[in-house]
């Protein structure tokens, strides 16, 4: 009777830990640093000592580990799940996984065996078990499960203040295998809906654009899709390209040969291709001109064949700057241009070149434009609610 109780509440322990590491819980965190000396002042009781009583229970906070009273409308939904390997990783280290879904879903998920109850209103119950079923799904497959794929999984089958409730195709098309981009050093998948046509998109146009916020994979998953045609065989090259406005794409003012003026500028692009390829396969590469990296300005006078070409920060580029870009598509090429039309720096009275792209190129056939917004953010949550947050204030100054 002693030892059940002893792993529960440890279990309970290590939950406490992680929502006071997600929370900033204070008195969480002060419970989750003596979980050992309750256990200790728990064993010391005798065998037959069936429950502690209530002076012990409130020394010791153990009633802050147990599962919330239930209402008469909260009953349990038990999943069994038959590969022990696989619930460990579905839980996590010290159960961080089901402390997620939790704080999403308002329900409680308790470990028995190889079963897990979902403690909760009727609802929740059902989002956090597909969820739950979800992720086991993608173990089962052979894939990993981490932070953002909790909160890929939980934007796509949890209603919430950010997201509507999604239906279960859904749910179901985000567990499938069909969008995994395969690269030299790890598979890469879209996460959201936004995402998910984004990359289809990307294959099948020749001139797609991706608008949206900060944090919604535009840039990562074009280069992902670009690196995934190199090795493919579908291009020769892969050219990536930014607007240098923080130099005023007076790159000549600045020490060092072209490679040294550009880098800062273009160090977003560098890490998404570190990434998906070994470094010393992206220096090889550059080396042989199969990777271009540079500002927009040098992209005048070129025709860009065979290639996949990306264009980040787009919204930083003038009218003439984007028609000049926009006109480089040589045969056999493939071109995308990532936005945020929230984070223009041009110079005050400059129109943005995305913008007017945008107006421009509606409803050319062979052109697509995507867009994404808060609830595509695959960043910290908090990038999210802060994006929210602009935006309400935008409206409301407007």
């Amino acid at each position: 009777m002693l030892r059940p109780f002893l792993l529960r509440n440890r279990q309970n322990c290590h939950r406490i830990c992680a929502n006071a590491a997600q929370t900033g819980d204070a008195f969480a965190w002060r419970l989750a640093a003596t979980p050992q000396r309750a256990q200790i002042d728990i064993m010391t009781g005798t065998p037959d000592d069936d429950k502690l009583d209530d002076d012990k229970e409130t020394r010791l906070g153990i009633s802050a580990l147990t599962p919330p009273p239930r209402s008469d409308d909260t009953v349990e939904t038990v999943l069994e799940f038959p590969d022990n390997r696989l619930l460990i990783g579905l839980c996590g280290e010290y159960d961080r996984n089901l402390a997620r879904i939790e704080q999403a879903t308002g329900v409680h998920i308790l470990r028995r065996g190889n079963r897990l109850a979902v403690v909760g209103d009727a609802q929740a119950r059902t989002q956090a078990a597909a969820v739950l079923q979800g992720l086991y799904a993608r173990l089962e497959q052979g894939r990993t499960i981490g932070a953002g794929d909790i909160d890929g999984a939980l934007r796509l089958g949890v209603g919430g203040i950010a997201a509507p409730v999604r239906s279960d195709d859904q749910l179901e098309m985000f567990n499938a295998a069909g969008f995994e981009l395969r690269t030299r050093k790890k598979p890469v998948e879209p996460r959201t809906e936004a995402q998910k046509a984004y990359v289809a998109n990307l294959f099948k146009h020749e001139l797609a654009f991706g608008i949206g916020p900060a944090g919604t994979g535009k840039t990562y998953l074009a280069v992902a899709v670009g690196v995934t045609m190199l090795i493919g065989g579908q291009v020769e090259k892969i050219i990536l390209s930014r607007p240098a406005v923080e130099a005023g794409e007076r790159l000549g003012f600045l020490p060092g040969d072209m490679k040294e003026k550009v880098d800062p500028y273009m160090q977003p692009l560098y890490d998404a291709l570190n990434d998906f390829l070994p470094a010393k396969q992206v220096e090889k590469l550059m080396l042989d001109k199969r990777i271009e990296i540079a500002p927009l300005a040098f992209m005048r006078g070129r025709t860009l064949s065979n290639a996949f070409v990306v264009l980040d920060e787009a919204q930083n580029a003038t009218t003439m700057q984007m028609k000049m870009f926009l006109t480089r598509l040589g045969e056999g090429s493939r071109m995308v241009i990532t936005g945020d039309r929230t984070q223009v720096d041009l110079p005050r009275g400059t129109a943005s070149g995305l913008a007017d792209a945008e107006r421009i190129l509606k409803g050319v056939k062979g052109v697509s434009f995507n867009y994404f917004d808060s609830k595509d953010v695959v960043r910290h949550p908090l990038v999210a609610r802060v994006i929210e947050a602009y935006e309400r204030a935008d409206g409301e100054a407007g």
